[in-house]
């Protein structure tokens, strides 16, 4: 019979074990969960009931860009506790994960659990060998690969590793343009902007921002004139605070990130417009 991909996924997530093993499991079941679970169990397999059902809220973030600077990748690795997110098998887990998404020019986790690490194991068996090691529950929550033809990649990682940034700068790779894109992946990681500038604002976004304004200055006992210059004075710094280019530069107050921008470009010869970011911070749903 024919098993589903999200079938082998639900069975994965209640027992730990492998995508193949899951998959097999399944067949000699016909598709029935809970036999499945019985046989992967019976056949040592399935990690305990107990550990598949724990949290995995801990963990670790690596962002890393490759030698030339044209490729980046970022992960996601997550476990129960802090103790083991510090210790060196969960911290190879996380280098070798990264190291697997630059092998396979892919963020998706379900095509990565299958490749091939440097020792020969797949990333599923790595992931299984270190919940045996570490006697927690252990994933691989998400990850991102880019790769840039006209531009460069520079790199944050936050002490502790708890949360990272990725941005892709166009122009040439210079000493300064490096140290600008570095500045910027801080940037990135401290400010928290959720856009590189206005036009990464959807227009929906922006209307229900100023409708609350609206109604917070209309509750205030403010005119509807006077509330509507007030929202529109506000919606401006939204995104003062959320657009990359916008904000003020966490090095330099006073001046903007895009102003900085300028600075360099001149400085350098070359003209740098931030292309791509990506932020990821532990235990965030995945995509906010």
């Amino acid at each position: 019979m024919d098993i589903s991909l999200d079938l082998v996924k639900k069975l994965r997530e209640k027992t730990g074990a492998g995508i193949a093993d899951c998959k097999k499991a399944l067949m000699e079941s016909d598709g029935d969960i809970e036999k499945a679970i019985e046989y992967l169990r019976k056949k040592g397999a399935a990690t305990s009931q107990k550990r598949s059902d724990r949290v995995a809220k801990e963990g670790l973030i690596y962002a890393r860009v490759n030698e030339a600077r044209n490729e980046a990748a970022i992960v996601e690795v997550n476990c129960e506790t802090d103790f083991v997110a510090k210790s060196d098998t969960f911290n190879e887990l996380a280098k070798t994960a990264v190291e697997a998404v630059f092998a396979a020019k892919s963020g998706d986790v379900n095509d990565l659990l299958s490749a091939k690490a440097a020792n020969g194991s797949t990333i599923q068996q790595v992931l299984d060998g270190t919940t045996a090691s570490v006697g927690e529950k252990v994933e691989f929550k998400r990850a991102a690969f880019f790769s840039s033809a006209d531009g460069f990649f520079c790199d944050y990682n936050h002490l502790g590793n708890k949360v990272a940034s990725l941005i892709e700068i166009t122009g040439k790779v210079t000493d300064e343009g490096v140290s600008l894109g570095n500045d910027l992946a801080m940037q990135i990681v401290a400010m928290k902007p959720i856009t590189i500038d206005r036009s990464g604002v959807s227009a929906e976004m922006i209307e229900k921002e100023k409708e609350i304004y609206k109604v917070q200055a209309i509750n205030e006992g403010k005119p509807e004139n006077i509330a509507d210059r007030i929202a529109t004075n506000k919606v401006e710094k939204f995104y003062e605070e959320n657009c990359l280019v916008e904000q003020e530069f966490v090095k330099e107050s006073g001046k903007t990130v895009n102003e900085v921008i300028k600075q360099v470009s001149a400085l350098s010869g070359s003209e740098y417009k931030v292309k791509t970011m990506v932020r990821y911070q532990l235990g965030e749903t995945i995509g906010a």
